[in-house]
């Protein structure tokens, strides 16, 4: 294999020369494909095999998982073309302006194919041995005119997680019997990451370091056709492109049509075996952070190919329809899917370069310019996902803007100051559009996934769409450099966001004890807000070197720090005020295990550890009943189905600790199981819609799920009015713009507090049908209870969902931190 130096990027390959003809999966790993699961070694193992003895192929890492695993992939053609494969690379995005210059050669189809980014949906993992041999020994001429990028595995930990349980339960030889051990997966299962993150639904987001690693080397690449290999239950057959209904509106007809070719290619192959398939069901194009959309945004033929099996079928398992489906089968169709796409690009790959071409042109996008200005930290955060996905943007000193003002959900005229500006006059401007765009038009309400995600919304901005190219500047990098002011009483930041909430927790952990302000106030002719932080000489007194220990770590975060001479206010509060509290460096406790959504749970997980820095202790409901919950200072509930486990005595003994000056956090259902119990001060909502007529439900048979429609929102994005005087919104003003997964409502507290709820319910984006809209007047989405010196905080609306609603965790900051903070643990 060839090491091959990049100009934007360098390839870190395994090995560098190529030997004698490479052996085959089965000559190498000593069982025929679909015998086993191959550990992720393995498959590491037999891909640095084949670069090793084959021209045709070079192999390369692009990162490491958390568990140390090696990302992946083998890029494979003709010896000629991997000569030339960074002329290659960069006459593709010539072709569509990423790279200046003319592209010399606009022939070749770029074929990039994902699998496993599921777990447990582990076929297709060992799909990808056979997929690599098979090109280079039987389909070389395709090669001809096609790259061909493989990744073997996007989700390694996930992976091994589900093969490691599978071979080591599953019995010998394999039961097809569905009640078999080895057909159930143990909590939570193969299918997420190591933090339990949903990979496919990270695209856009790129929270999680896998995918942070792939979008820097596919954005490099820009492929032409993407293709998601996934698997669904082991009674649907395969599911391949064309896509169902909704389409987002910026996809082309030719992206259209060349899935349906690419669709009919594979129909052909199927009829021949004689295996069932469907097309245009379920799987929708509209939602931006999947495998198929994401590619799709930027331009190629993205594409899911769902195979039935997933960690329910194991090595062999007994269908509903009476055959036994197995892991040969399950693997030999996704080979003969993904040689079908191959052959298609082959034989289209001028004209795919062609249309590629024509997708980057923007000049038809409404709106020309998306303008957003805020807090700075928020704003920085935009700039830092922004160049996860190498979008272009700048910066806007000050100016009169025009256009649709988020806000106000209408037109307007709106003076900004120190503004992010992201324009759509660029290559990747439709996936501009597709982000920041207010309200994605829907063709149908019922699809696969959420149908709001706007930016704007998201990371808590005032924006303006504008029809109007806005001239802007690259902004000069600035740090702060605070220096000790050795005659300081103390000194005080700012808490507006994110940001400053890692910092609180880093000086939690070096043992600096903090304030924090419930009311405004003046210090040193400076204004300050309620929860800013003040650290004061007083108060550190024990600790040595205090004043250089909380200088570096408030530069180390980039925190502006405001030395006072004394602690005497010039309007308000004094730092010896009973409403300047210190902030317990809080024991958390989070609950995971049987009946707590794994995806909930790693949410809270990867926050803490990744993103607040501050240490947690996970509770596994297997003994979370045995435990001395005194010893803890906040427990959170993941969302979860708590009903068969929060029985009378766990009840009680919650309630118990609550009222000794414990924090109770419920998040998304579990706040379900406080509705209705003496004390917690919830209620349901009761809907207000009518009884059925006593003839009964008249809608016919094939109309009933369009019907439903009416009770569902999905993932859809409401105006909130907040509280800004409670601990828990310190940071917020008085309105919050959350994302409302589904309809569960939930009146307004009466002896607690509402810090934020719903009045007037009329989603500013995405779908919500009547009756679930009517249910939320007058609805809660964050609370706190209180209930003898502690507090019981709901959060309705779960503001960490897959970590890409910016704009809602400082709420759940305030609420570890800041809210009901009455005690002070030594």
């Amino acid at each position: 294999m060839k090491k091959l130096l990049f100009v934007l990027f360098i390839y870190l390959p395994f090995l560098s020369v190529a030997q004698s003809s490479p052996k085959s999966p089965a000559e190498f790993l000593g069982y025929e494909i679909g015998e086993q699961f191959s550990r992720h070694a393995d498959v590491v193992n037999y891909f640095e095999h084949v670069a090793n003895n084959s021209p045709m192929v070079s192999y390369h890492r692009y990162g490491q998982t958390n568990e140390r695993r090696p990302l992946t992939y083998a890029i494979v053609s003709t010896e000629e073309n991997l000569k030339n494969i960074e002329t290659i690379r960069q006459n593709n995005l010539k072709n569509i302006g990423l790279l200046n210059g003319d592209a010399t050669q606009k022939d070749i189809a770029i074929v990039w194919l994902s699998y496993n980014v599921h777990g447990n949906e582990a076929s297709s993992t060992e799909a990808s041995m056979a997929m690599v041999y098979k090109l280079i020994t039987q389909k070389q001429e395709w090669l001809k005119n096609t790259v061909v990028i493989i990744d073997p595995c996007i989700n390694p930990d996930g992976r091994d997680r589900y093969a490691n349980w599978y071979n080591m339960v599953k019995a010998t030889p394999f039961n097809t019997s569905q009640t078999a051990a080895e057909h159930y997966e143990p909590w939570p299962g193969g299918r997420p990451n190591h933090y339990l993150f949903d990979l496919n639904r990270d695209w856009a987001w790129a929270t999680q370091v896998e995918t942070a690693s792939r979008l820097h080397i596919y954005n490099q690449w820009m492929p032409h056709i993407h293709v998601d290999f996934h698997e669904q239950g082991i009674n649907e057959p395969y599911y391949f492109a064309p896509a169902a209904e909704p389409f987002h509106e910026i996809i082309t007809p030719w992206q259209r049509d060349l899935q349906t070719q690419i669709g009919k290619n594979h129909a052909k192959y199927f009829d021949e075996n004689g295996w069932l398939f469907f097309t245009r069901e379920r799987f929708d194009l509209l939602y931006p952070s999947y495998g198929d959309t994401y590619p799709t945004f930027m331009g190629a033929i993205g594409m899911t190919y769902e195979q039935a099996g997933h960690g329910r079928a194991g090595l062999g398992i007994d269908t509903d329809e009476g055959y036994v489906l197995t892991l040969k089968d399950r693997a030999l169709h996704h080979l003969t899917t993904g040689l079908s796409t191959v052959e298609v690009a082959s034989k289209n790959a001028a004209k795919i370069n062609t249309e590629f071409q024509k997708f980057f042109n923007n000049e038809d996008l409404t709106y020309k310019s998306y303008v957003l200005q805020g807090e700075a930290d928020k704003i920085r955060a935009l700039s830092q996902l922004l160049d996860k996905h190498e979008i272009q943007y700048g910066y806007l000193a000050s100016g009169k803007v025009s256009g649709f003002v988020y806000k106000e959900q209408q037109k307007g005229n709106v003076n900004v100051t120190n503004a992010l500006v992201v324009p759509t006059s660029q290559p990747k401007g439709k996936m501009v559009k597709v982000l920041f765009e207010p309200k994605a038009a829907l063709s149908n309400p019922l699809t696969y996934d959420i149908t709001a995600w706007s930016i704007p919304y998201a990371y808590g901005l005032d924006a303006v769409a504008s029809t109007a190219d806005i001239p802007y500047t690259k902004a000069i990098q600035t740090t702060t450099k605070n220096t000790v002011d050795q005659s300081a009483a103390g000194y005080i930041a700012k808490w507006n966001s994110l940001m400053d909430a890692t910092f609180l927790a880093d000086l939690l952990k070096n043992d600096i004890r903090v304030r924090f302000s419930e009311k405004d106030f003046v210090n040193n002719g400076i204004e300050f807000k309620k929860g800013s932080l003040i650290i004061t000489k007083s108060d550190n007194k024990a600790t040595t070197n205090y004043d250089q220990k909380l200088i570096s770590i408030a530069n180390n975060h980039n925190r502006k720090l405001y030395a006072t001479p004394t602690s005497f206010a010039n309007k308000g509060i004094d730092f010896g005020s009973p409403d300047i509290k210190l902030i317990t460096k809080a024991k958390v406790g989070v609950l995971k295990g049987n009946y707590i959504s794994s995806l909930s749970y790693g949410e809270i997980w990867h926050f803490f550890e990744q993103q607040l820095g501050y240490p947690v202790t996970s509770i596994d409901t297997d003994y979370f009943k045995n435990i001395e919950l005194s010893q803890f200072d906040v427990l959170i509930l993941p969302n979860g189905y708590y009903g068969g486990y929060l029985d009378k005595d766990t009840m009680e003994s919650i309630s118990n600790w609550v009222q000794q000056g414990g924090k109770l956090i419920a998040i998304g259902n579990a706040v379900a199981a406080f509705s209705d119990k003496k004390g917690f001060d919830l209620k349901e909502n009761k809907s207000n819609t009518k009884e059925k007529d006593s003839t009964g439900n008249l809608t016919p048979y094939d109309q009933r799920e369009k019907e439903s429609v009416k009770d569902f929102i999905t993932g859809s994005i409401f105006k909130t009015q907040v509280d800004p005087s409670h601990p828990m919104a310190f940071g917020y003003n008085d309105t919050y713009f959350t994302l409302k997964l589904g309809s569960d409502s939930y009146q307004l507290l009466q002896n607690g507090y509402n810090i934020s709820y719903i009045t007037t319910p009329e989603s500013v984006s995405g779908f919500a049908g009547e009756d679930a809209k009517k249910s939320l007047e007058n609805s809660l989405v964050f609370g706190e209870a209180r209930m003898g010196q502690g507090s019981v905080i709901y959060m309705v609306d779960n503001p960490l969902f897959r970590s890409f609603w910016e704009n809602g965790k400082l709420f759940f900051v305030n609420a570890v931190f800041l809210t009901n903070n009455n005690k002070f643990r030594l």
